[in-house]
């Protein structure tokens, strides 16, 4: 091999590398589409309810305390998994029971604990809320968040 890299070679690498790497781009955008549309949420049912739910979630930003399947602020636990933690996945009326009764005892007033502020939010908007987290924590994660502690 030559010691000095002459246009004609530096243009082959450059159109033969570019080439490759579009090829490897290409490949893992089809790996991820497929398995986007086999694994993850494209079975699952989106009612009006968990549309109206995550309303309520984005209208509060809970995420900017609370992170949700590893997105958003880490201040407050992650909540992809909260119904899991309750023990009321399988039960939407005992996962509006509990979560309506989290939000009203907010804040705690427990001296030197992060407290989550008092939401005025209505026993619907609190219902569509439950079902927007139901819906979260059934989908497949793959294994996050990590640990059951959220």
């Amino acid at each position: 091999m030559k010691e000095v890299m002459t246009k004609s070679m530096a243009r082959n690498v450059f159109y033969g590398g570019s080439l490759f790497f579009i090829l490897i781009f290409l490949g893992l955008s089809v790996h991820s589409h497929r398995y986007i549309v086999t694994k993850s949420t494209a079975s699952m049912d989106l009612t009006e309810s968990v549309k109206r739910g995550k309303r309520v979630w984005e209208d509060n930003t809970c995420i900017n305390c609370h992170s949700i399947l590893g997105e958003g602020a880490y201040f407050a636990p992650e909540v992809g998994n909260v119904m899991t933690r309750w023990g009321v996945l399988d039960d939407p009326e005992a996962a509006f029971e509990t979560l309506k009764g989290w939000i009203e005892a907010m804040p705690t007033g427990i001296e030197g604990r992060r407290q989550m502020p008092r939401f005025e939010l209505s026993d619907e908007e609190i219902r569509d809320l439950s079902n927007f987290l139901i819906w979260t924590d059934n989908i497949d994660a793959q294994g996050w968040p990590p640990n059951d502690a959220g």
